[in-house]
């Protein structure tokens, strides 16, 4: 690795924003053929640095050196015709077009003399690209037809169709599944050995070791050092990430569970069925299984966003009926989805009506709004919470990921709920809001509270769950105590063909 020569070079990075020093004077380097992790906490100017790279952003300060020579990008064209391209967290593809029409768009090949696009040499050109990555795909078919990880693949193709030298990826594993994860970083090798340079972002520290040679960490715009990826210390890391030492990330006090807050027999609805599951006070319980399980298929149905086909089920010991949100809400229970920002937060409202959404009844009983309890309410819960923003008016879609996250749970706290549902709690957090989300967590479960997690990551599910149900095919096939819960025992049950109920 060290005789490899430097395929990028960037010397005193500084970029300002206004009111923000985004990235502070930060050097880094890529060298050919490897993959460079980047790491830090949200905000510390990873997706500017590579923005700057790519084309999108003009740095205020600094030099860069591409394949031997200065570069100054002035768009996104630029960059890649010099062989950069960058995969976006949120996918930059067409729906209603082909494989073959996203993988071309903007460059499509044309018939000479006749100025029609060439689509014979546009599918052949396809196909070849898709080989190269060993995907068993047909070009002609529509991207809204594609599973996450199947669009991700014809990301990489497009970029490949672009003489690439260096791919940037963000958070590339944050929506795939283990055997996708796999698949990825397969191809991901294939890319290396072929001499093309990746730049990665991602928050699960799991994947830094398996994927990466080396990583850079940057806090608050700063470069702060390079480690070799293989031999680092993860603890070290984690603290350089972070500016202090995170001493235990999972934190559980494992309460005696009190009353009943769940329980369902047989529920049957969009894409599960036959889920008969409890949840008490004091309990954090795991549904784990694999994307498409039917996990937050059931969370939606409990919470009366999708419709109940079959069975029953009971809160805090009285049967639910029709289940609505409002009615949900009512008799004491929370839903934080996994998509907060689509569908629990009001991004361009500020911090203190996001917190006061859900109770307005309850604070507000004459229905007019008083300016005085909502600033307490949202300054409570702000304090409580340890909400990073000078104040409770900033919009939420200013705050970072871990800050959002924190909103959600101080919107449901307001309503006095005793049962909350968490899908995918720390998604697209970093770990030092995800050390303050799994305080949290235990926090509710000592005060009695009862919560129902949906996570795709492992750790999260073996430290913090009292139980896990593990969920195949939409049927809940095992039910794991502390005990019993593995990796190696949640994979078993969740990969299976056929295999018991409820076990």
């Amino acid at each position: 690795m060290a005789g490899r020569d430097k395929l990028l070079d960037m010397k005193g990075i500084t970029k300002r924003f206004p009111g923000t020093l985004a990235l502070d004077s930060v050097d880094f380097e890529v060298r050919e053929g490897e993959v460079h992790v980047l790491l830090g906490e949200n905000g510390a100017g990873k997706s500017t640095l590579v923005k700057i790279i790519a084309g999108v952003y003009n740095r205020d300060e600094g030099e860069m050196y591409f394949d031997g020579k200065k570069v100054d990008f002035r768009n996104v064209r630029e960059a890649q015709d010099a062989g950069i391209n960058i995969i976006h967290q949120e996918l930059n593809l067409l729906p209603e077009r082909t494989i073959a029409q996203n993988i071309f768009v903007g460059r499509e090949p044309m018939q000479k003399g006749l100025g029609r696009i060439d689509y014979k040499k546009m599918l052949r050109d396809s196909e070849e690209l898709l080989k190269r990555l060993g995907l068993d795909m047909n070009p002609n078919t529509l991207v809204k037809n594609l599973s996450i990880a199947q669009q991700q693949m014809v990301e990489v193709a497009k970029a490949l169709s672009n003489d690439i030298k260096l791919l940037i990826m963000d958070e590339p594993t944050s929506s795939l599944t283990k055997r996708e994860i796999d698949k990825l970083f397969g191809i991901i090798e294939n890319l290396k050995k072929s001499g093309i340079s990746i730049i990665y972002i991602s928050h699960r520290m799991d994947e830094i070791k398996r994927i990466g040679d080396r990583v850079t960490i940057l806090r608050d715009g700063q470069y702060i050092d390079t480690l070799d990826a293989k031999t680092m210390d993860m603890d070290e890391a984690i603290a350089k990430m972070v500016g202090r030492k995170i001493t235990k990330l999972y934190n559980r006090r494992y309460n005696k569970p009190g009353r009943e807050v769940l329980r369902t027999e047989k529920l049957t609805g969009l894409r599960f069925r036959n889920v008969s599951i409890n949840v008490r006070e004091g309990e954090i319980v795991s549904l784990a299984g694999l994307v498409g399980a039917g996990r937050t298929e059931v969370a939606k149905a409990l919470f009366g966003y999708d419709p109940i086909e079959g069975g029953e089920y009971y809160l805090f010991g009285k049967k639910v009926k029709n289940p609505s949100p409002k009615k949900c809400v009512r008799m004491g229970m929370a839903l934080l989805p996994e998509d907060r920002k689509n569908e629990g937060l009001f991004l361009k409202m500020p911090i203190r009506d996001n917190i006061i959404a859900a109770s307005l009844n309850k604070l507000f009983k004459n229905g007019i709004v008083q300016n005085n309890t909502a600033t307490d309410t949202a300054e409570k819960y702000k304090k409580e919470l340890k909400i990073a923003t000078p104040n409770i008016y900033k919009l939420v879609g200013e705050l970072s990921g871990g800050n959002q996250q924190k909103v959600v749970v101080g919107k449901w706290l307001s309503t006095d709920c005793k049962f909350f549902i968490f899908d995918e709690p720390t998604r697209g957090i970093d770990v030092g809001a995800k050390a303050e989300i799994y305080q949290l967590l235990d926090d509710l479960a000592a005060n009695g509270a009862g919560i129902l997690m949906i996570s795709s990551e492992m750790n999260e599910v073996i430290n913090l769950s009292d139980r896990v149900y593990v969920m195949r095919e939409g049927e809940v096939v095992k039910e794991l105590d502390r005990s019993e819960v593995s990796q190696e025992a949640i994979l078993a049950y969740a990969l299976a063909e056929g295999g018991s109920s409820n076990g």
